[in-house]
């Protein structure tokens, strides 16, 4: 055992089974639940810095702009609006609101029909929005594109990691957020061509051409298989048994069978899920579905997609330069997934997760240094020189690279692959609140905080990145290689954690102690 968080190899156990064709396109048609996240994330900060947008709905802002053009004031505060900032960060209130009630569809009815349910509501969101006439409809549209999100965010992690072999676990499940990345630069793009349409109402078709990811969700929970844990929890053993055997590609399933039913009936021991979650033995639990979100958006990076158009134009790029900006931060963010992506199973969490968090600090502390010194502390920079302007995107793409193969993938792979069955739709559903409670928190307060902290922003997020880098050292164990039923191990081998895990409270058959499952 390692002296911090290192690496444990569980209980050896060695399911047989193969990548499958059926596996893979199944994994990828589902991690296309993805795409309405990073649409989403992607549209926002596009719309909101398209001038025909500001001026039929937030004119206010739009003024602001103006005067900071004519006037050379301070660029830090242009876009200081609180209605603005509720335009993006309601779905995110909404998402956490609705990724509650998923838990129990999720459990209950399986993961397709939360998929089902993320895409309908998504799709009458952007319904809304591409035809809002006032900003009432633009919130009532984000809080259905939220709705939506909860959902699908709830569902598809799970069932990414239910249905992949745990060899590839890693690789399949960060198709997810392949799928977000694909989505936000989706996003980016068509935003710099529709912000060309003339007569100012492109700004509809980048909010209502969130239709498309919504309908590839929609339709795909429709053709998807159910998982094979989920369909065990649900009473149907023999359809759990063959489709099993399917997406591995081999008969002979019958060890990680019986483990998976010896979980599930462990789980039905589980009165309340929620209140379980308390038990002492799921302290590691806890603690992981809560801080991994919880940094992951205190890295920093929803600053960046967001608003990157809107921070580009910021710190000195003219409207059409800050969306091609944006543009280039997108592609840089799907090409570096793809590193995750080839690596995960091969390098570890571990490794990833630290290397992110370096190559970010770094990153952080150039781009606050090169705005502080060109804006100061009044915002007005004068004439900015191209080096200048190449000079922030190169290092915040470098800082998109970090966070897309380390705590963007991560974040959401780490968290849905080491929960027991008992507590695993609950768990989850913690994991996407507090996700969305930060990510709302942060949208609600970055423009507020980017006209009052000014460059001493980038200094706040690198803190948190330091803090969150000595937390996956010391506490997160190497979770690679390890079947899902059988992750229990590694808390018991931990150097701290095994300090709240028994040695009965996860038997190695991927259940649970039945003496004390019920509460």
């Amino acid at each position: 055992m390692p002296a911090v968080g290192g690496m444990d190899r569980g209980t050896g156990k060695a399911y047989p089974g193969n990548l499958t064709p059926y596996v893979t396109v199944t994994c990828i048609v589902a991690a296309m639940g993805g795409l309405i996240f990073g649409y989403d994330i992607g549209i926002s900060g596009g719309v909101t810095s398209m001038k025909p947008f500001l001026n039929k709905f937030f004119p206010s802002v739009a003024r602001k702009q103006a005067d900071a053009a004519k006037n050379k004031t301070n660029q830090y505060c242009q876009y200081d609006s609180e209605t603005l900032t509720m335009f993006t960060s309601s779905l995110y209130l909404a998402a956490l609101l609705s990724s509650l009630v998923a838990s129990t569809v999720t459990r209950k009815f399986g993961r397709k029909l939360s998929m089902l349910f993320g895409g309908l509501l998504f799709l009458s969101g952007a319904l809304i929005n591409g035809f809002a006439q006032s900003v009432w409809m633009l919130i009532l549209g984000r809080i259905l594109l939220g709705f939506g999100i909860g959902f699908a965010n709830q569902s598809v992690p799970l069932y990414l990691s239910e249905m992949a072999p745990y060899r590839y676990r890693g690789a399949l499940n960060i198709g997810f957020q392949l799928s977000i990345t694909v989505g936000i630069l989706i996003a980016n793009v068509l935003n710099f061509f529709f912000a060309k349409i003339k007569g100012g109402w492109g700004w509809r078709l980048s909010l209502g051409g969130a239709m498309v990811p919504a309908l590839i969700i929609t339709v795909g929970s429709l053709v998807l298989p159910d998982t094979p844990n989920s369909m065990i929890e649900r009473g149907q053993h023999d359809e759990a048994r063959m489709k099993l055997q399917r997406i591995r590609g081999v008969d002979d399933v019958h060890e990680e069978f019986n483990d998976l039913v010896a979980a599930s009936e462990a789980s039905k021991l589980v009165e309340h899920p929620w209140r379980n979650l308390l038990q002492k033995k799921y302290r590691p639990h806890l603690t992981v579905a809560i801080l991994i979100p919880f940094f992951q958006q205190l890295t920093g990076i929803n600053v960046i997609m967001f608003y990157a158009p809107v921070l580009f134009n910021t710190i000195g790029f003219g409207d059409e330069a800050s969306l091609m900006s944006a543009v280039i931060t997108g592609g840089v963010n799907v090409a570096a997934t793809l590193v995750s992506i080839y690596g995960v199973d091969k390098w570890g969490r571990r490794f990833l997760f630290l290397e992110g968090g370096v190559q970010m600090l770094i990153c952080q502390a150039v781009v606050a240094a090169c705005i502080g010194a060109k804006f100061g502390i009044d915002g007005n920079p004068g004439e900015l020189p191209k080096w200048y302007a190449i000079v922030v995107v190169l290092f915040i793409c470098i800082y998109v690279a970090g966070f897309a193969w380390s705590w963007g993938p991560l974040g959401w792979l780490v968290p849905s692959e080491i929960f027991p069955l008992e507590i695993r739709s609950a768990a989850q559903s913690i994991n996407v609140s507090v996700n969305m409670l930060f990510t709302f928190a942060v949208a609600q307060v970055f423009l507020n905080m980017l006209c009052h902290l000014k460059f001493g922003l980038f200094i706040f997020f690198a803190f948190f990145v330091v803090v969150m880098s000595i937390f996956i050292y010391f506490f997160i164990p190497e979770t690679k290689g390890i079947p899902i039923e059988e992750m229990g191990q590694v808390w018991k081998n931990h150097w701290y954690w095994s300090r709240y895990v028994g040695e009965h409270d996860f038997v190695p058959n991927g259940g649970v102690e039945m003496g004390k499952a019920k509460v």
